[in-house]
């Protein structure tokens, strides 16, 4: 404490925020020391990430952007400007997220934290060569360079091929009746086909009719012959001649997979391809010459497919020679060691990053961070405990301070208690979420906030809440037998049904293949409900309205009114996604993109329905007085109260309360919300007035993102699913769930190679009194 008052006494010891209105911030004023650890808590939609992320961060990156050159701002993803007084005392910040997209497929472990840049120069100075090789650049030693890729597969490892089969599923079908599967739709579909007719085809006889010749030139010439096409007359339409140039059907598929600039055409392309190993590279990627280079008796791929944890225990004896070997395995073994306290050595370097969990790749960059030696920054991390094992939470809260000593300031917005007691200072926001939320309940030392009274997070603080649970007898179990996935080793697994099972163990031991083979078994005799964190949707269209399904009861409300009527409106007219009602500036998105010459695309409202979405004449129509730009922007808990006598809305929106969502916006577009809000807004719709028997739901850390009294609230709404006849199974890291849950699968010891199997298993005492299980001494306290 003595520390943290003689930060404050210093001339611009302080970062001071004046007047902060992000998001639902109330002219918030707020001073928080610097090179400490501050922890931003609160319930969840409080307020807290739009102080820490929305004030705080983006803020510190608009002052840097000034400095920057007009042509290089235009590369880097901004925020929105704060909408805030001043911010004093505020130095250079770097964010550390919870991420939605991950790194391309080409990314992995070993270049997100740097391993492979030193592994791959470890294996060009000082790796073992055969006799009379030449040297190699580290650049031969990646996949993603023209120097080292597999010049055979490009690096990829596998080929893509098309065959006839893949091409022509269904070869009882003619060309006219859409026996080519692989042809684009519409218009450029209908060319093909009428070029050749044109060439003299016979379209229409069966495809397993035609000569195999005219098979093959059909699907794989290279010829691109242009021919003369007049097309079949229809009735009422004029179809003039024009040439048409043929494109083989192989041409096509290949054309479409490397060059569309579109996901979904490539993801299509990919369908009428087959996929084989590289004879080549036998998979490995790299050229011959880079293979045959090894270091520890080992090839790099063989290097970079161990874990770390035992790559490290390879490389260590290496680490005080005084040559080249010396000096890379000393990088490498301090990046990895690293990696390793935060729990992540089963890892490998070669694991491909879309694999990794958000928690995961957050642990990495701030792994990375601590290496890259920053000084008299601010970091803004989002939950760093997020998919964290508690045997692991004291390493984080290590690195967290080794971070502070190097003269940095660490802000997180944090729910975990355990890191949050750690923290130096601690700004509390609430006391509700949304509207009810957005006020500074308290400012300072971790000890201060036991006396504030509207403070829903000191009951979790400073004491030991586990919630009440009803206790459940199972009605059966489900047998896995001998089963092995992933690291899952033919393991033998009961699972009772009708209970609330929780599944434990430290990152990588198992939990989610274990949730997977679940589903699997389960799916021939119950109703299987997965509920994971992806997004609800991909881009600003989707929102909570049109997930659930409560907007078109909407709209359909709105149609019947005397005013829609008057107009000939029916319920179309009132989406923002089709022509007729919408604001056709914005096409009903409710902004406007902003190109400006050397500058990033900006975002602003648009200028002719100011957000609205929907153009004047739409929102003249009004239900209960209130357009239905206004019903978007009323949360779930208005919104309830306003359609009280509508059951079809009503009953969604209680859904949405009981899982603790009452604070989000009808309209508040998926790509806003976390990866929490999203499980719970799927689980929200699952529990829409169905039954629960003979369903079984699986959940991946649904605490995840959670303030402890949202968990609870969580919690009780799972304990009904099992009270009406459900069984509930959840991998989860928050000991306070484990601790009420009818059974406990612990999985382990480790993670990785060191996992996957059964640890312990029966009744939360049961399992805490297990000598092996990492879980066991954390979940002892709570019992």
């Amino acid at each position: 404490m003595c520390r943290l008052h003689r930060v404050e006494d210093q001339v611009g010891g302080r970062i001071q925020v004046r007047g902060a209105r992000v998001h639902n911030l109330r002219d918030v004023n707020v001073a928080i020391p610097r090179d400490a650890l501050v922890a931003f808590t609160g319930i969840s939609g409080s307020g807290k990430s739009s102080l820490a992320f929305g004030t705080i961060f983006a803020e510190s990156q608009h002052r840097y952007l000034e400095s920057v050159a007009p042509y290089a701002r235009r590369l880097l993803q901004q925020l929105p400007m704060p909408d805030v007084d001043d911010i004093t005392g505020l130095p250079p910040a770097v964010a550390l997220g919870q991420r939605r997209s991950v790194p391309s497929a080409r990314s992995t472990v070993g270049t997100l934290s740097r391993v492979s840049n030193s592994l791959r120069m470890l294996m060009s100075r000082a790796g073992t060569y055969p006799s009379g090789a030449q040297r190699l650049d580290s650049d031969a030693f990646s996949p993603n360079t023209v120097a080292g890729a597999c010049p055979e597969c490009q690096g990829q490892g596998v080929l893509h091929e098309v065959t006839e089969e893949s091409l022509v599923p269904d070869p009882s079908l003619s060309i006219a009746e859409g026996a080519i599967a692989s042809w684009p739709g519409a218009w450029q579909g209908k060319n093909q086909r009428d070029i050749l007719a044109t060439l003299g085809y016979d379209i229409h006889r069966p495809w397993r009719g035609l000569p195999q010749e005219e098979r093959d030139w059909i699907l794989f010439t290279d010829e691109e012959p242009v021919v003369t096409v007049h097309p079949v007359r229809e009735a009422g339409r004029i179809h003039r001649p024009y040439q048409g140039k043929y494109a083989s059907a192989r041409r096509l598929v290949l054309k479409a997979y490397a060059a569309s600039a579109s996901e979904k055409s490539r993801r299509r392309a990919e369908g009428f391809m087959t996929r084989r190993t590289c004879p080549v590279c036998g998979g490995r990627r790299l050229r011959p010459e880079a293979l045959a280079v090894r270091f520890a008796d080992r090839d790099i791929v063989e290097l970079a497919t161990m874990p770390m944890g035992e790559l490290a225990g390879l490389l260590r004896p290496y680490r005080d020679d005084q040559g080249p070997a010396g000096a890379l395995t000393r990088d490498i073994l301090d990046r990895i060691d690293v990696l390793d306290e935060l729990g992540l050595g089963y890892l490998s370097v070669a694991r491909p990053a879309p694999t990794l969990s958000s928690g995961e790749l957050q642990r990495i960059r701030l792994a990375t961070q601590l290496r890259a030696g920053l000084f008299g920054v601010v970091y803004v991390l989002d939950e760093p405990s997020a998919g964290l094992h508690p045997a692991d939470g004291a390493a984080l809260s290590e690195l967290l301070r080794r971070l502070r000593d190097s003269g940095n300031t660490v802000c997180l917005v944090e729910h975990d208690m355990d890191v949050v007691r750690q923290a130096d200072w601690v700004v509390d926001v609430g006391p509700g979420a949304g509207g009810d939320g957005g006020r500074i309940l308290y400012s300072g030392p971790v000890p201060g906030l036991r006396d504030a009274g509207a403070s829903v997070t000191r009951r979790y603080l400073f004491a030991t809440v586990v919630p009440e649970r009803p206790l459940h007898r199972p009605t059966g179990r489900l047998e896995l037998r001998g089963l092995t996935r992933n690291n899952l080793r033919d393991v033998d697994i009961d699972v009772p049904l009708g209970v609330f099972t929780a599944v434990t163990g430290v990152s990588g031991s198992g939990k989610s293949s274990l949730l997977e083979a679940i589903a699997e078994a389960a799916a021939g005799d119950m109703r299987v409900v997965w509920v994971n964190q992806q997004p609800i949707g991909r881009t600003p269209r989707s929102n909570l309205a049109t997930y659930t399904g409560l907007f078109d009861t909407v709209r359909k409300l709105f149609a019947a009114t005397d005013g829609a009527r008057s107009h000939g409106y029916g319920p179309a007219r009132f989406s923002f996604n089709v022509a007729g009602g919408r604001c056709e500036t914005c096409q009903g998105e409710g902004y406007v993109s902003v190109e400006l010459l050397f500058l990033p695309t900006t975002y602003s409202p648009c200028p002719d329905c100011g957000g609205a979405r929907y153009n004047p004449d739409t929102l003249r129509v009004t239900y209960r007085d209130r357009t239905i730009a206004q019903i978007l922007a009323m949360t779930v808990d208005e919104a309830t109260g306003f359609f009280g006598d509508v059951p079809a809305v009503r009953r969604p929106l209680e859904t949405l309360h009981e899982v603790g969502l009452g604070y989000l916006r009808l309209g508040q577009p998926a790509t806003e919300l976390s990866g929490g809000e999203a499980q719970r807004i799927k689980l929200s719709a699952e529990l829409q007035g169905r039954r629960a028997d003979s369903t079984i739901y699986l959940l991946d850390e649904p605490s995840t993102g959670l303030h402890p009294h949202d968990t609870d609230v969580l919690m009780n709404r799972l304990y009904d699913l099992v009270g009406g006849g459900g069984t509930v199974v959840l991998a989860e890291h928050d000991m306070r769930v484990v601790a009420t849950a009818d059974h406990v699968i612990d999985l382990g010891p480790g993670g990785g190679a060191a996992g996957g199997t059964v640890v312990a298993a029966g009744t939360p005492a049961q399992v805490a009194a297990s000598a092996r299980s990492r879980t066991a001494p954390h979940l002892k306290n709570l019992l």
